[in-house]
């Protein structure tokens, strides 16, 4: 009999023995929502204690997150209904929320990283990540695709072939980050799955001589999870019709999300990400084993989020605890930083 007991008597013993260090302020990346206006900071109904910002009150904020070692931030944008069109022309604007929002962090907190989501979901009247096309030719989002809302098909009906365009969509992807880094970004970070877009983005990046520093954070295994839930609410983001099972990763593959995330790093992507976290940890063991020298950021999402803060409000778990469990298993996994709604609330915890 192999004893194994005497590893567990205290918890000094148990820190002793431990495999994974604590995670620390600086190994999160903390998310923000970014809308126009003045004094506004609005909780997200799905999202408790996570709210929409405008940048007066983000900068409040930010201020706090920096106090608490948190040096790091991703900034995702949200305009009225109103505002969105076919080709979410918002997103890439020159004077766009997040370039505003980024010029503003950077005024106040010169030493603080900011990343942005690239993606034009937040900002297309449709809700998907990229054009519309049928027939080969852009096609406008209509009454018909309003209404198949709830068809669990981006193609809409069968006598309509309606896709998300990938390659029209790259130069719009490409556009918008480069707005974000002409504003000082430090790190883009493409969601949208379209294939292509780190090279689209780099390409960009590079040919001016103010944004070929900028880094390239790639959401590289992203799966079509319904773990996003949460997000869409706080975003806006929902698709009008269909899903995104034609661009995001299908979460039945393991091998796929590895050349997902060797595609990435041959188009030149700077660090890579797994998304979501908690159900594909196996992912982000295997991205950490394969790609040793590209730093791997896990996203725990907003249902992942929700679904813990709920059950511990409802005292199923100790809140403290099963984020500390649910963290470090991230962490175990292989995951360098996180990006989680917690990590004020976690930092605060162990303070």
């Amino acid at each position: 009999m192999k004893r194994f007991r005497q590893y567990r008597t205290t918890q000094s013993v148990r820190d002793q023995f431990a495999d994974v260090a604590e995670i620390e302020p600086q190994d999160f990346i903390y998310p923000y929502f970014v809308e126009e206006g003045v004094g506004i900071k609005t909780e997200i109904p799905s999202m408790e204690g996570v709210y929409r910002f405008s940048i007066d009150k983000l900068i409040e904020d930010v201020e706090d997150t920096l106090t608490l070692g948190i040096n790091k931030v991703l900034l995702f944008g949200v305009i009225p209904q109103e505002e969105k069109d076919e080709r979410g022309t918002a997103a890439y604007r020159e004077d766009n929320i997040i370039s505003k929002a980024v010029r503003a962090i950077k005024a106040r907190f010169p030493q603080i990283v900011v990343y942005t989501d690239i993606c034009l979901c937040e900002y297309t009247s449709h809700g998907h990540c990229g054009l519309l096309y049928e027939d080969g030719k852009p096609v406008a989002y209509d009454e018909e695709l309003a209404i198949l809302r709830r068809t669990g098909c981006a193609c809409g009906k069968s006598h309509r072939n309606i896709v998300i365009d990938n390659d029209s969509t790259l130069p719009l992807l490409a556009e918008m980050a480069y707005q974000h880094a002409l504003a000082g970004a430090d790190f883009v970070a493409p969601s949208a799955m379209m294939d292509g877009q780190i090279e689209a983005l780099r390409r960009k990046l590079d040919s001016d001589s103010r944004t070929h520093n900028t880094k390239i954070l790639a959401y590289s295994a992203k799966y079509a999870s319904a773990y996003y839930g949460p997000f869409r609410d706080a975003a806006g983001s929902a698709p009008g019709f269909g899903d995104r099972k034609s661009y995001q990763m299908d979460y039945r593959t393991h091998d796929q999300g590895l050349e997902e995330i060797q595609a990435d790093i041959e188009e030149g992507t700077d660090w890579i990400m797994v998304k979501p976290a908690l159900a594909y940890l196996d992912i982000i063991y295997r991205a950490s084993v394969a790609y040793p020298h590209h730093p791997l950021v896990a996203y725990q999402v907003s249902g992942e989020y929700s679904m813990l803060l709920n059950a511990s409000r409802q005292g199923y778990f100790d809140e403290k605890r099963i984020f500390h469990e649910s963290l470090t298993a991230i962490r175990r996994a292989g995951a360098r930083y996180i990006i989680s709604y917690y990590a004020k609330r976690y930092v605060r915890g162990i303070a």
